[in-house]
């Protein structure tokens, strides 16, 4: 499979490095150059520079041939707007984006996006703990 995630800090890195481990092509993009240094120095995949939101940085980064987009930004409205983008625009068959606030992910979910929000998920794990 051939994934793009959109953001390189420790979990885009970390997922890169897994799928790739599995056997996936992997490709990691990027606004901040130091992000990259994250990744392991046994990735082998493709690290760019650029917007995932920018259609032109999209397409210098393939998106026209992934099966996968991922999107990793600090953001929920970038995150978004990507996932969005290369679902709608781009016809990515699985575009999956990281949604903080707990509100607009159950919206954006009715809306047809597939979206996970480490916040839900920290505080039902914090609760099972109970």
């Amino acid at each position: 499979m051939k994934v793009l995630i959109m953001g390189c800090g420790r979990v885009g890195a970390h997922l890169a490095s897994l799928l790739e481990t599995a056997g996936h092509e992997v490709t990691v993009l990027d606004v901040d150059p130091s992000g990259f240094g994250k990744l392991p120095l046994t990735f082998r995949g493709n690290a760019l520079l650029g917007d995932g939101t920018d259609g032109d940085s999209l397409r210098r980064a393939g998106i026209e041939e992934m099966d996968a987009f991922i999107a990793l930004t600090e953001c929920d409205n970038t995150n978004i707007m990507a996932a969005q983008i290369a679902k709608s625009v781009f016809n990515v068959r699985k575009a999956v984006c990281r949604v903080y606030d707990p509100t607009r992910e159950e919206l954006y979910r009715e809306l047809g996006l597939d979206t996970f929000c480490p916040t839900a998920l920290m505080a039902e794990s914090v609760m099972k703990r109970l």
